[in-house]
């Protein structure tokens, strides 16, 4: 019988693993996420997560959105109910109109929250809906790579 923290801790590190080998630098602490979020252009947050939407629908939405003409500078994420210190200073930058939710996408530019998919706009949908919306930010929003 395999043990629950041992199995959660291997799922854990499988998404981690997901994000980070799509070019996305994980932030772990509030001192990381003030430091990516004050650098110039635009941000790709994804807020990390272990629940089936995440590993489904979201992380491979966050992979294979960013092969497009237009992209953000800079991918970065956050670990929901892991890293939660980091969260939690992510959140705090999103604003009081921000839904806290996980998964989810917020796109900065210099800074400030200019477009966020939430949750309710990822579970049930397909990957590819996801993808869409992404991509439709990035071409208001991002340079062309």
């Amino acid at each position: 019988m395999m043990d629950y923290d041992l199995f959660m801790q291997e799922i854990i590190r499988t998404a981690r693993a997901e994000i980070e080998s799509a070019g996305y630098e994980q932030l772990r602490t509030p001192e990381e996420v003030e430091k990516a979020f004050a650098r110039p252009g635009t941000t790709l947050v994804m807020i990390n997560s272990v629940c089936g939407c995440a590993g489904g629908i979201a992380r491979p939405a966050a992979a294979n959105a960013i092969h497009y003409d237009k992209r953000p500078d800079h991918l970065v994420t956050v670990f929901a109910g892991q890293d939660k210190e980091a969260t939690a200073a992510a959140r705090a930058h999103f604003g009081e109109e921000h839904i806290p939710s996980s998964p989810a996408f917020v796109l900065l530019k210099d800074g400030k929250v200019v477009a966020d998919i939430g949750r309710h706009e990822i579970e049930g949908h397909d990957v590819m809906s996801v993808i869409t919306n992404l991509q439709a930010y990035f071409e208001e929003y991002c340079d062309e790579v």
